[in-house]
């Protein structure tokens, strides 16, 4: 970084918390996690009164104001370099990447049915990329709400790239992504559906009869529940040859 430019800011917010400046890696207190996690998630703006209200919800408004307060002066070091400090509000500096909003980007793109996936977003990056869940280990109430949003979305992109990967014959890279759906919600027909098809595109009839016989004693083991008849047909001249 030279001649006073800033350096590239980032908010790393899939698969845990990190803070990178310039691709190097930030270290902050818990405090200040929370408060950078917090204006990634429901910025770039957060007035200073929903963010107090939200992340001291059991405190009486001028407490939580304070802690608030108490809580952004005492962002040590480099990390207050992704903080830009309103009267009223505050907000993660201009320019700031988070890592959510790109994948949720491309989820959308994936799934937006009036365009074609892109060669670039058809790859084992973006598989990678819709891997990952929202700050893993976070229980508040403003994470889980929007952990379980970005979980729903990240499966049915993930789902939808094993049926193209499928179609163009990309078999390795379909089971990978259907592979992750399934250890993401194991109880989840259509996951193991991709992943079904993409056993049988491939000619591997053992593995897909072997993917839905696990799914089928899961299934009712778990909820006492059958696969449809949709995910039953796929198998269906599997089950019916004869034993030798």
């Amino acid at each position: 970084m030279e001649r006073g430019d800033r350096p590239a800011l980032r908010v790393v917010l899939l698969g845990g918390f990190r803070l990178l400046a310039d691709e190097e890696q930030i270290v902050v207190s818990g405090g200040s996690e929370r408060l950078l996690s917090f204006l990634a998630l429901c910025g770039p703006v957060v007035s200073r009164t929903l963010m107090a209200g939200t992340l001291w919800p059991d405190r009486p408004d001028r407490q939580a104001y304070a802690s608030l307060r108490s809580a952004l002066a005492r962002v040590e070091g480099a990390g207050r370099l992704f903080l830009d400090i309103g009267g009223t509000e505050v907000r993660l500096r201009e320019g700031t990447e988070v890592d959510l909003e790109e994948a949720r980007a491309l989820a959308r793109r994936v799934l937006d049915p009036a365009e074609p996936i892109s060669d670039h977003d058809l790859s084992a990056f973006s598989v990678e990329a819709l891997s990952m869940d929202l700050l893993p280990g976070w229980y508040d109430d403003w994470v889980v709400h929007v952990a379980e949003e970005w979980h729903q979305l990240r499966l049915h992109a993930l789902e939808a790239l094993a049926e193209e990967f499928t179609r163009e014959g990309r078999f390795a890279d379909a089971v990978t992504a259907a592979g992750v759906a399934v250890r993401a919600e194991p109880l989840r027909e259509s996951a193991y559906a991709a992943l079904i098809r993409a056993h049988l595109a491939e000619g591997n009839q053992a593995e897909a009869l072997r993917d839905f016989e696990r799914y089928e004693r899961l299934l009712d083991t778990e909820l006492g529940l059958r696969p449809t008849p949709r995910l039953e047909e796929l198998v269906a001249d599997l089950r019916a040859l004869p034993h030798r």
